[in-house]
């Protein structure tokens, strides 16, 4: 059962990858290590959601590195199958032009480590972490296997993690980068009820 991982470290992970239409033979999450990392989980390759999630992280890949972080997909497919997956244009249900790593976590250790593995079909649920710039877990989403995610809320959490660090001020709900924050006190709460909402 999956359980909070939240300022947890990070599980560790030795793999081989496929990024950038390339097989590479180890990725690590250490290498990482200073970067923001949004480590995603889907059940597997050649599937129905799980290529418009792809594609998905990929369109918003530019405003990912504006933001120092570092996207990272995983299945328990094999690094050859994601690359034949990768070989595969869009228009036929490939990620042709996905550049970011996939792990292959063909052990399933991976998963079971970031506790999303469903154990009786032996694929990941859709779980997603956001890893801040020290290895710590900032950020926990598990979705089930029908449901695809929104990359827009990964990048708004992201902001608010952002912010958060910068300012030390925290971001109440459906908080958007530009608009107001609030100190984390009674009086911060109240000054923010009270105070015209409106853009920086």
């Amino acid at each position: 059962m999956t359980s909070v991982l939240i300022g947890k470290k990070a599980p560790t992970f030795c793999a081989k990858a496929v990024a950038d239409g390339r097989i590479i033979d180890q990725i690590s999450l250490e290498e990482f290590q200073g970067k923001f990392v949004v480590l995603f989980f889907y059940p597997l390759d050649f599937t129905f959601v799980c290529p418009t999630e792809l594609h998905a992280f990929q369109q918003q890949l530019p405003e990912f590195e504006k933001r120092g972080a570092q996207i990272i997909g995983c299945s328990v497919d094999s690094h050859y199958a994601h690359y034949a997956w990768q070989e595969m244009p869009k228009a036929r249900g490939g990620i042709e032009g996905v550049r970011y790593p996939i792990i292959s976590d063909l052990s399933k250790e991976i998963a079971r480590d970031y506790q999303v593995l469903k154990e009786d079909e032996g694929v990941a649920y859709r779980g997603l972490f956001i890893i801040d710039r020290q290895g710590v877990i900032r950020h926990q989403l598990v979705n089930d296997l029908p449901l695809g995610r929104s990359v827009e809320e990964v990048l708004r959490t992201l902001d608010a993690l952002i912010h958060f660090e910068q300012h030390g001020e925290v971001c109440p709900a459906n908080w958007h980068a530009g608009s107001k924050s609030m100190r984390p006190t009674q009086e911060g709460l109240i000054s923010y009820f009270t105070a015209p909402h409106v853009l920086n």
